[in-house]
């Protein structure tokens, strides 16, 4: 150990300005260090080191900042220091794995909705587009935040994943476990949970098994998804009841009926239609050109208008400063719940008695087109924005049989019109 130095007042270290360490005194080894500043309006930069000598080799440990700790906390903390020494412990090795274990403990403490944002942030090249980015933040936050959001993400085990894929939600009516009532959602949220975690894996936030997989791991503690679904197909009207549905459609002066009508008339996904902007449309060429963030597939999708079609969309306002065909009240999309709202109303009202959900009138077109016309099925699949064919099939396909269809949705509107 170094020898003992004189013991300096406060005054006295104060007025050191050399640069170098100096002794202060009261502790065998500890030191005013003086080093130069790199700051532009200071000549020298002052902190307390403590020099000590450890399994026969010499060492030295910062103390800390002059300006922050007084010249009896600096004692103090060096006679910590040298206890240490005497028992065996190299302080400085101690004082880095304890600044090891706060920087650990507070990595392990970051929340399962900070690490969402963060793979979020890192991620976002990913997204196809802006709308693919706003599902995933959109799902996150309804389902998962509330049961997961606020616990440390190493902390997530299988019980907690179990408790978002399989709380209590409703649908058309329907009430049940999210798992099973809305399972394409469900399954969706599970794989971003599961890429989630994975990267807090990476990043050292958590480790062990991650409990969102599903192949050997959540598959033994819930139904198959496709087994599911095929069980649980869209209710869907009966072809030979959609004129008169639409008759009554008519005789309601509300956007969501009007843009039911049109959803029923195109035969594509509500989706498309409530996301529908007016420069979409070209009622010259007689055309609604879907972009492909509007779509299911991603793809292009033409929809043929026909007269109809046409009559509803010239009967709509066109509201200053609104895009959307078909506006809520804030002049943004309509909710996904605004059309099967309507239905249920309906039939509550005793205005139809079958079954039936907006996504399943292309059910009810595609049975139409198959019972009571000779067109190919082909044709029908992609009026209803259907993939067609394998990869090599669509190389060589280039057309989308765009006035082969026309006539196929011409026959149709007529046939709800009769």
């Amino acid at each position: 150990m170094p020898k003992v130095a004189q013991v300096l007042t406060v005054q006295r270290v104060k007025s050191i300005k050399k640069t170098g360490q100096h002794a202060v005194g009261g502790v065998p080894g500890l030191c005013l260090q003086i080093t130069a500043s790199t700051q532009v309006h200071a000549d020298i930069n002052r902190s307390w080191l403590l020099r000590y000598t450890f399994a026969g080799k010499r060492k030295n440990m910062g103390l800390g900042p002059y300006d922050r700790l007084s010249l009896s906390e600096a004692r103090e903390a060096a006679r910590e220091a040298v206890k240490l020494i005497h028992q065996g412990v190299d302080p400085g090795l101690s004082k880095r794995a304890a600044k090891f274990k706060l920087v650990s403990d507070q990595i392990k403490a970051k929340t399962f909705r900070e690490c969402s944002r963060d793979y979020m942030a890192a991620h976002l090249s990913k997204h196809r587009n802006v709308k693919h980015q706003k599902q995933w933040e959109s799902t996150l936050r309804q389902y998962a935040f509330p049961k997961i959001g606020d616990l440390p993400v190493g902390e997530l085990e299988t019980s907690h994943i179990l408790a978002v894929l399989q709380q209590t939600t409703i649908k058309d009516g329907r009430k049940g476990t999210f798992w099973q009532v809305k399972t394409e959602t469900a399954k969706r949220l599970r794989g971003r949970i599961e890429n989630i975690l994975a990267f807090a894996d990476v990043a050292g936030y958590r480790s062990g098994k991650n409990p969102a997989e599903w192949k050997n791991h959540l598959e033994t503690q819930l139904p198959s998804p496709a087994k599911i679904m095929r069980l649980s197909h869209q209710p869907a009207m009966p072809y030979l009841e959609c004129g008169a549905f639409i008759k009554t459609l008519r005789k309601k002066n509300v956007i969501g009926a009007q843009a039911l009508e049109f959803l029923v008339l195109t035969g594509v996904r509500s989706g498309s239609v409530r996301e529908a902007n007016w420069d979409e449309v070209d009622l010259v060429e007689q055309v609604w050109t879907i972009p492909a963030p509007h779509t299911k597939s991603d793809r292009e999708h033409r929809v043929p208008l026909v007269g109809q079609t046409i009559a509803l969309l010239n009967s709509l306002p066109r509201i200053a400063n609104v895009d959307k065909i078909f506006p809520g009240k804030r002049g943004g999309a309509l909710s996904d719940s605004t059309l099967s709202k309507l239905m249920r109303e309906m039939r509550d009202a005793g205005e139809f008695t079958s079954e039936g959900v907006p996504h399943g009138f292309r059910s009810s077109f595609r049975d139409w087109g198959a019972e009571q016309t000779s067109y190919p099925e082909e044709l029908r699949k992609v009026a209803t924005m259907h993939v067609v064919g394998d990869a090599v099939q669509q190389a060589y396909q280039r057309t989308d049989l765009l006035e082969k269809r026309r006539q196929l949705m011409k026959d149709w509107a007529d046939y709800l019109d009769r």
